[in-house]
């Protein structure tokens, strides 16, 4: 298929409208098949669910052109098991995990021209997302709900490579104990967009949240986790009920055990030990790593040894070897590779 006569060398980090989107309604107890449409336009009521009571949950991941020239996908099954975690704390229906999988697939096939090709560092993002669609005035779960992606292509998160970043501690909280840190909630990020822009004019790339219990512990920040390398080459990343169950972190943990030959550590870390790491970086589906070279606890500066200038050694390793796997380079665990054309 022929591409889109796109600069895709400089894309941003963006939303362009693509040709096709997916598209199914769940009404009288039951999902209809779905469509693929050309209507980028959502129709809802004034009073529905998502409006009233934010009752919305969401997904992403990315397609890309591996260096054999194959379209694929990445761990969407694990996409699809987070979305059911989501809807069911939300009291939404579940979209069940084989027709999610079988939706990314549909909608990267109908837009096949929208995925940049390999080596222009661009990638085709894949946004599925549900929301309750019909009428709620009470406090309660609407009846009917619309599942639907998008798809978008889009440059590297960092042009010209990812340099250490400068975030603070903040003394917002980002979830409480038993609350819905654990899901893709539309409403976790909502609540963090005051603090993130707060960080922002402040001069600082992100926010470390704490656990609201005790705020001795490291959590993450509004939307991605973290991952610290010990002096000695452990990773180590914090382990807690209130922390979004990133796909990357735990693909990354698997890399470094079995790729790497590293040690690793899921357990709670604590704000006293970070400076004692050699390496930080964030982790997420946008930029895989972003390294951390400051840390900023009211006033009080952590310096990461590894320097503001350069993603650290052991951090490029585990970089480069992920993204080795998702272009086609390097071999993959099986079952983490979707083949879509």
């Amino acid at each position: 298929m022929e591409k889109k006569a796109l600069d895709w060398a400089n894309l941003g980090f963006g939303y362009m409208k693509a040709d096709y989107r997916f598209v199914s309604n769940f009404k009288n107890g039951a999902w209809d098949e779905g469509v693929l449409t050309d209507d980028d336009k959502v129709v809802i009521t004034e009073c529905a669910g998502v409006l009233q009571y934010c009752q919305s949950c969401f997904e992403g991941l990315k397609a890309y052109t591996t260096e054999d020239g194959r379209v694929v996908t990445f761990r969407p099954d694990l996409n699809a098991q987070r979305m059911e975690d989501s809807c069911r704390r939300l009291e939404m229906p579940v979209f069940p995990a084989e027709r999610f999988v079988e939706a990314v697939v549909e909608t990267v096939k109908a837009n096949l021209a929208w995925v940049p090709p390999y080596g222009s560092g661009a990638t085709l993002y894949i946004r599925p997302y549900m929301f309750g669609s019909s009428a709620v005035i009470g406090v309660k779960p609407a009846d009917e709900y619309q599942f639907r992606i998008l798809v978008t292509p889009v440059g590297p998160y960092f042009k010209g490579g990812a340099k250490p970043i400068t975030i603070r501690v903040t003394d917002f909280d980002r979830a409480a104990p038993h609350g819905t840190g654990h899901i893709k909630a539309g409403l976790n990020y909502a609540m963090s967009l005051y603090p993130i822009m707060d960080a922002h004019r402040q001069g600082y790339a992100e926010n470390m949240y704490l656990d609201s219990a005790t705020r001795t512990k490291v959590e993450e920040t509004g939307g991605a986790n973290f991952i610290f390398i010990t002096k000695d080459g452990k990773l180590v990343t914090p382990k807690s009920e209130s922390i979004l169950p990133s796909i990357t972190r735990r693909s990354l943990l698997h890399v470094a055990q079995n790729y790497l030959g590293m040690e690793v550590e899921e357990r709670e870390v604590l704000l006293s030990e970070v400076a004692d790491f050699a390496e930080a970086g964030l982790c997420g589906t946008a930029a895989v790593i972003s390294p951390i070279g400051k840390i900023v606890d009211h006033g009080k500066e952590i310096c990461i040894p590894s320097g503001m200038e350069n993603m650290g050694p052991v951090l490029t390793k585990l970089y480069d070897t992920l993204t080795g796997i998702q272009m086609g380079r390097i071999e993959a665990p099986e079952g983490w590779i979707k083949q879509i054309a």
